[in-house]
């Protein structure tokens, strides 16, 4: 039995970033089965259409609404199309999910400036362009909406081994509580997620890519087990809806206790050799 009403999200319009794999595709899911239409974008049009197809039949037989679009967050002349796409498609866009990320564990002293704008400029400047996009909007026609980030338990705190994503997603976290009041008198409430260790294919290969790694990170988790996918959904849909209509500037930590077991969710990597490191590189790069 489903945790909520079936049409809790009808006739709401989602744009998820990232939305064609991994935490966002299950969040759109979710959102379907709820009655909403959903948008999803990312770079990869295969991933995209194949996850359309997906999800468009679900459970419902073909019902559910899905538009999906390629779009490269770091550009903002894309985002600006994207948009202005699903709101030709849908005539509107109610909530803005900013969940297009990358990552990858390195020790700071080995990254390349590169290195460090792949991140930051997917995370920071995509999340922002996007926000002020869609933002822009709402106010210019006196639109009320939501938007969710998707940040991490370290946004508050650092974490070694993940600085570029560490000040990326702190970046997002302070977006997220400026814009709860200063957008809050035009109808516009900024929620955020942070959530702890949910394996994906892509991310997990990337920050988890060793048995020793995993085992290590799980045995921070005070509850035992990584995060259900559902999990995560449901916190999202909720925070969403109308049910959550009074939460503004607040982030939601989802991770099973690990925050509170030890801030900085990669430190304990500084005991790995520096050969241990070279083959975790190995690895990650093979991450897609």
């Amino acid at each position: 039995m489903g945790v909520f009403a079936n049409n809790l999200l009808s006739g709401k319009v989602i744009l998820i970033t990232g939305g064609g794999s991994g935490l966002g595709r299950e969040m759109g899911s979710r959102f379907l089965e709820l009655g909403a239409k959903l948008a999803i974008c990312g770079r990869r049009e295969d991933v995209l259409r194949q996850t359309a197809e997906e999800l468009s039949h679900g459970n419902n037989q073909g019902k559910f609404e899905i538009y999906y679009n390629t779009c490269d967050v770091r550009d903002p002349e894309q985002v600006r199309d994207l948009v202005s796409a699903v709101e030709e498609r849908f005539g509107r866009i109610d909530v803005l999910i900013n969940n297009a990320a990358g990552n990858f564990i390195s020790p700071t002293e080995r990254l390349s400036p590169r290195a460090v704008d792949a991140v930051l400029n997917i995370v920071l400047h995509g999340t922002f362009y996007m926000t002020l996009e869609v933002g822009k909007r709402w106010i210019d026609r006196q639109q009320t909406g939501t938007m969710l980030n998707i940040v991490t338990t370290y946004a508050t705190t650092g974490s070694g081994y993940v600085v570029p994503s560490a000040a990326a997603k702190a970046g997002v976290l302070a977006l997220t509580r400026s814009l709860a009041v200063e957008w809050a008198p035009y109808g516009i409430r900024q929620v955020a997620i942070a959530p702890g260790s949910f394996p994906t294919d892509g991310a997990w290969s990337r920050l988890s890519p060793t048995t020793s790694l995993e085992e290590k990170m799980m045995s921070r988790i005070p509850l035992g087990r990584t995060g259900s996918p559902d999990e995560l959904a449901d916190l999202a849909t909720f925070l969403i809806s109308d049910a959550g209509g009074y939460i503004n500037g607040e982030v939601v930590t989802i991770d099973g206790g690990e925050w509170l077991r030890g801030a900085g969710q990669f430190n304990d990597l500084s005991e790995l050799t520096a050969e241990e490191w070279d083959d975790i590189a190995k690895l990650t790069r093979k991450g897609k």
